[in-house]
C-alpha cells in the first residue's frame, strides 16, 4: 500500500512542481484529473493526438520517479440535457483511452444521475420509496438510463483493459455499498468503485463495516476524513445542504485526515483493506474548508505517512 495525491488542489503549480512539493513529503504516486469536474490541470486528453507530446508526459513521470494510481473524469454522463451530457460521456471515454496508452489500471467517475423523464431539464435524485411515484421514477432511470449506459461504457472499459472506480456520492443513483454493487451486478466486473470513507461517514455507513460488504469490488481509494457536529444534527439531519463554508452551522464538513477520527480509526481501516484484497493506493483529496490547500496536504500526507502498511506479511513464524 502506499499514499497518493489526487492533484486538482495543485492546480496552480506546473506538473514539475507538483512533483518537487509531493517528493518533499514522501509521496511518489498521483491521481490525475482529464476532464469534467476535476479539469485538466495535469493531464489533457489532447495527448491522444500528439505522440510527441505523449511521451514527453510519460517520460516526466520515468525521470521523477512518480507513477500514476488513476485517471479521473468525475462527471453525469447521464444528465437529462443531453448536450451535457454527451460532453461528460465523451471525456471519460477519451479517459479510458488514455488509460490504456499510459498503462493506468483505473479510470474514476460519478455513476451520474438522470432526470425523471426525457423532457426533463435537471437530475432528480430520489431519496425515498414514497409517493409511490418515486420508486416507479427510480425503476425507469435504472432501467431507461443507467444500466444502457453502464452496460456500453463498462464493455468499453474492459476492451481497453481498464477497469472503472465509481465514486459513491449522494445526489448520484450510485452512493453506497448496495447502489455500487447493484451497478456492478448489471454492467459487469469491470466496474467496481473508489472508496471514499468521507462519503460514508456523512451518510451514516461505518466505512470500515461497508469495506466488508464492497471486498473486491474496491479498486482504488480516497485519503479523506469527515467530522460529524452532534450539536447540529438533529436539527439538520446527514442531507445538509448549506454551504460546505458555513460549518458552523452544518451537521459534518470534509476534513483533512486525523481531523474528522483517531489515529486508532484509520489504523483499524487501512489493515481492514488490506485484510479484504486492497494494496493500492490512498489517495489524499483535500477538501477541509477550515485548512489551506498545502496545509491539509502536508499534515494528511505525515498522518498517513505514519500509519500506511507498505511492506506485504510474511508467512507467520509463530505457528
Amino acid at each position: 500500500m502506499r499514499i497518493g495525491v489526487f492533484t486538482p488542489l495543485l492546480s496552480q503549480f506546473p506538473l514539475e512542481k507538483v512533483f518537487e512539493k509531493l517528493r518533499s513529503l514522501n509521496i511518489s504516486t498521483v491521481e490525475l484529473g482529464t476532464g469534467n469536474y476535476p479539469g485538466d490541470p495535469h493531464c489533457k486528453l489532447s495527448m491522444l493526438q500528439d505522440r510527441a507530446a505523449l511521451k514527453d508526459f510519460k517520460q516526466k513521470f520515468a525521470d521523477n520517479g512518480f507513477t500514476i494510481s488513476a485517471l479521473s473524469s468525475h462527471g453525469n454522463p447521464l444528465h437529462p440535457d443531453r448536450a451535457v451530457a454527451k460532453a461528460f460521456a465523451e471525456t471519460s471515454k477519451q479517459t479510458i483511452r488514455l488509460a490504456e496508452k499510459l498503462e493506468v489500471p483505473v479510470v474514476i467517475d460519478f455513476s451520474g444521475c438522470p432526470g425523471d423523464s426525457d423532457k426533463a431539464k435537471y437530475p432528480n435524485w430520489v431519496t425515498c420509496p414514497w409517493p409511490p411515484e418515486y420508486l416507479d421514477l427510480l425503476e425507469w432511470q435504472w432501467e431507461k438510463k443507467v444500466a444502457p449506459y453502464w452496460i456500453k461504457h463498462a464493455k468499453f472499459a474492459e476492451d481497453h483493459g481498464v477497469k472503472v472506480a465509481i465514486e459513491m456520492h449522494p445526489g448520484f443513483v450510485v452512493y453506497s455499498p448496495e447502489t455500487a454493487l447493484k451497478l456492478r451486478a448489471i454492467a459487469g466486473k469491470s466496474i467496481g468503485c473508489n472508496y471514499d470513507p468521507s462519503h460514508m461517514f456523512w451518510q451514516a455507513i461505518d466505512p470500515i463495516k461497508a469495506i466488508r460488504v464492497l471486498g473486491d469490488a474496491i479498486f482504488h481509494v480516497h485519503a479523506k476524513d469527515t467530522q460529524i457536529y452532534d450539536a447540529n444534527l438533529p436539527k439538520t439531519g446527514v442531507l445538509d445542504t448549506k454551504k460546505y463554508t458555513d460549518e458552523r452551522n452544518r451537521a459534518w464538513i470534509f476534513r483533512a485526515c486525523g481531523y474528522g477520527h483517531a489515529y486508532t480509526w484509520w489504523t483499524e481501516f487501512i489493515s481492514t483493506l488490506r485484510m479484504f484484497g486492497y494494496d493500492y493506493v490512498l489517495s489524499i483529496e483535500h477538501e477541509d474548508t477550515l485548512m489551506s490547500p498545502d496545509e491539509g496536504l502536508t499534515k494528511a500526507a505525515a498522518f498517513l505517512n505514519q500509519i500506511v502498511i507498505r511492506d506485504q506479511p510474511t508467512a507467520p513464524w509463530w505457528v
